[in-house]
């Protein structure tokens, strides 16, 4: 049976670090809320499913993943589930040092994302693009390297070698700072220059995770949708106004 993924249609978001764990171990699934043809019926079932009375463990929001009729929310959650049925998390207590570094990438996603919604997220970025500013600013220079030097030590200091976050074979976290790098580097390109200069282990494991065949592949298909300026990673010009 495939598992059936519900996320907004048209975004990648959040969803895409469990669509990428999906692709990389070739499981079956079904991005519900996509429907067929655009007819939209996908993200309507979606809706009715978050906004039902009757259900029991409703999800707040998506992503979430439907798996028979486990109900599964929130990305890290729900990775923290697959990454053992995909052959994607380790054995024993690693399991949750790989959830603790998805948990860590997930506070760095929210801070991205309140780069260009620092006040609210109902507003529209041009009615906050003054306070916009000053945290992109703040977020260049301090929070970006402060969780980028972390997770670059992460790997020089992994027993099992530099060339993945925990253990020695590919995890689902390797798959997420893929997906991480590369919304810091579409959403600020100049700021993000010298990422390899200064981070040259988390730019190797980028490398890496985009050169395996089965990523690879589904980032030269049309099931990988491009980034956009209604996702959680939008490049605005204005806001990428420090190199590191």
């Amino acid at each position: 049976m495939a598992y059936e993924l519900y996320y907004w249609d048209g975004l990648q978001g959040r969803g895409e670090f469990v669509r990428l764990a999906l692709e990389e171990a070739q499981a079956p699934y079904v991005d519900i809320a996509r429907g067929s043809e655009d007819d939209g019926q996908g993200q309507s079932a979606m809706m009715a499913l978050m906004g039902s009375k009757t259900e029991p463990f409703i999800p707040f929001a998506p992503p979430f993943l439907k798996d028979g009729d486990l109900t599964v929310p929130q990305t890290a959650n729900i990775l923290l589930y697959l990454g053992p049925k995909l052959g994607l998390a380790p054995d024993g207590d690693l399991r949750y040092v790989v959830h603790g570094l998805q948990l860590t990438i997930a506070d760095m996603v929210t801070e991205a994302h309140d780069t260009h919604h620092p006040i609210a997220s109902g507003q529209y970025y041009e009615e906050q693009k003054d306070a916009a500013k000053a945290r992109a600013s703040d977020f260049l220079a301090h929070r970006l390297p402060k969780f980028m030097g972390y997770f670059e030590r992460v790997l020089a200091q992994n027993p099992r070698g530099d060339r993945h976050l925990v253990g020695a074979t590919l995890t689902y976290a390797d798959l997420s700072m893929f997906q991480l790098i590369e919304g810091l580097r579409y959403a600020f390109p100049r700021a993000t220059a010298r990422f390899a200069s200064h981070y040259p282990r988390l730019a190797a494991l980028r490398d890496a995770v985009a050169a395996r065949p089965n990523v690879a592949g589904y980032l030269a298909s049309d099931r990988r949708l491009p980034f956009n300026e209604t996702g959680i990673f939008r490049h605005y010009p204005e806001l990428d106004t420090r190199a590191h």
